[in-house]
């Protein structure tokens, strides 16, 4: 560790398919409330092998957006804003922290996709209606890094800002590149989080062209089962995550409550295949390997592994291969939850979700259970919270987060004493 300034999270904002906010996703996870349904965001009719999806319902941005920025903002820009105001708030701030020069205080944001949306609807317009009439906000609304430029302009956040795109390891890498920003002194404090609204007809024909989505529509809440023998694919989610994180000394100086503290960050590439995992997890072996070797913890200290766990045959086995890999017989011993059995997976914005809900069980000692594991894969035999929400002291928490490409990211979250 030597004399590097340690980063903790004392602001948190989750909008989640189970959940608008911390409070009521937080509930609804230790609950077991599956966020899965038809999809209503567009017509998805018959010729659609994937009709499912885990929605953000019921979503107003004009308490945190005027009407003006809601028609200019991309449905993830707007995920994205809605997340920081409540982090922000959370932490107490509504701007740089006290005695932190705006400089001094960054915003990184990860998407795997961007605006999405917006790229549909003015590819239509210029086919159908002509280059002329492409909107003169289509560019600002379609670029990912868009999230962070945003909030940074809402908070005077003048210090390091851009977006990670990584696939679904986007976020967990926002908030490992944000904690050693922190670290080596480059900023003070940050903005860090993910955010992704995917839903979209384009979107959901591409995974369902390479087969990774799950199909069984008939049966919206119990498609996502990660490790279980039957599970057949991901539930696309959409959402967004953000956490405020700040160096111990001057959150105690200024009284701040510290939810846990961001204490390790591994990264890796499995450099093998663009979708598929390497045999047993290689890369995701040494991603956590790094992560506890940075926060200087012994793998039997790890109590809880908020797995990656996407309900894809090929990630769950090699997860499972991973983790009875890096912690040995201490794996055995601990909690290996999915909570993308509830609320689908998220792509770029998982890994900020992922961790937020993981400094969530270190500070509060209630595990959130993973769903629809009805019938018990033979390869995927740790203890993974079928039968409910757990309730024990988490000390150390892992969080994964793996994306097409070959990235891996392990983060790990110490409990703050």
């Amino acid at each position: 560790m030597g004399d590097r300034r340690r980063v903790v999270i004392t602001g948190v904002g989750l909008l989640t398919p189970v959940g608008n906010d911390t409070g009521s996703a937080w509930q609804a996870l230790q609950d077991g409330v599956s966020g899965g349904g038809t999809i209503t965001h567009f017509d998805a009719d018959e010729s659609y092998p994937t009709r499912i999806a885990c929605e953000v319902r019921d979503f107003d941005p004009t308490d945190v957006l005027d009407p003006k920025e809601v028609r200019r903002y991309d449905r993830f820009a707007q995920f994205a804003l809605v997340a920081a105001d409540e982090a922000m708030r959370h932490a107490g701030l509504d701007g740089p922290p006290p005695d932190v020069e705006a400089g001094r205080f960054g915003v990184i944001i990860g998407s795997g996709i961007g605006g999405i949306s917006t790229f549909e609807e003015q590819c239509k317009i210029l086919l159908d209606r002509g280059p002329k009439r492409v909107s003169p906000f289509f560019v600002p609304m379609f670029i990912p890094d868009i999230a962070p430029g945003l909030i940074s302009i809402r908070y005077g956040a003048k210090g390091a800002n851009y977006t990670t795109v990584s696939a679904c390891a986007s976020s967990a890498h926002a908030i490992g590149e944000a904690s050693r920003a922190i670290e080596r002194g480059d900023i003070d404090a940050c903005i860090a989080g993910g955010t992704e609204a995917t839903i979209t007809g384009l979107t959901m024909a591409g995974f369902a062209a390479m087969k990774a989505m799950s199909t069984r529509n008939d049966d919206p809440q119990g498609a996502s089962r990660p490790f279980d023998a039957t599970r057949d694919g991901f539930v696309m989610g959409e959402g967004a995550g953000c956490l405020v994180l700040e160096t111990a000394e001057r959150a105690e100086a200024r009284g701040a409550e510290i939810l846990a503290e961001v204490a390790g960050y591994g990264l890796t590439a499995d450099a093998y295949h663009i979708t598929a995992p390497a045999p047993d997890g290689e890369g995701a072996q040494a991603a956590m390997r790094m992560a506890l070797a940075d926060a200087g913890i012994d793998p039997s200290e790890v109590d809880y592994v908020n797995a990656h766990g996407t309900s894809t045959p090929h990630n769950d086995r090699s997860e499972t291969a991973a983790i009875k890999a890096v912690l040995g017989d201490r794996a055995r011993e601990i909690v290996v939850g999915s909570t993308k059995s509830m609320t689908g997976h998220l792509l770029g914005a998982a890994g900020a979700v992922e961790g937020i809900i993981s400094a969530l069980v270190c500070r509060h000692g209630r595990i959130p259970p993973t769903i629809n594991l009805n019938h018990p894969d033979p390869e995927c035999d740790l203890d993974y919270a079928a039968d409910g929400v757990r309730e024990r002291e988490v000390r150390v928490a892992l969080s994964n987060s793996f994306g097409f490409g070959g990235h891996n990211v392990s983060l790990a979250f110490r409990r703050w004493e």
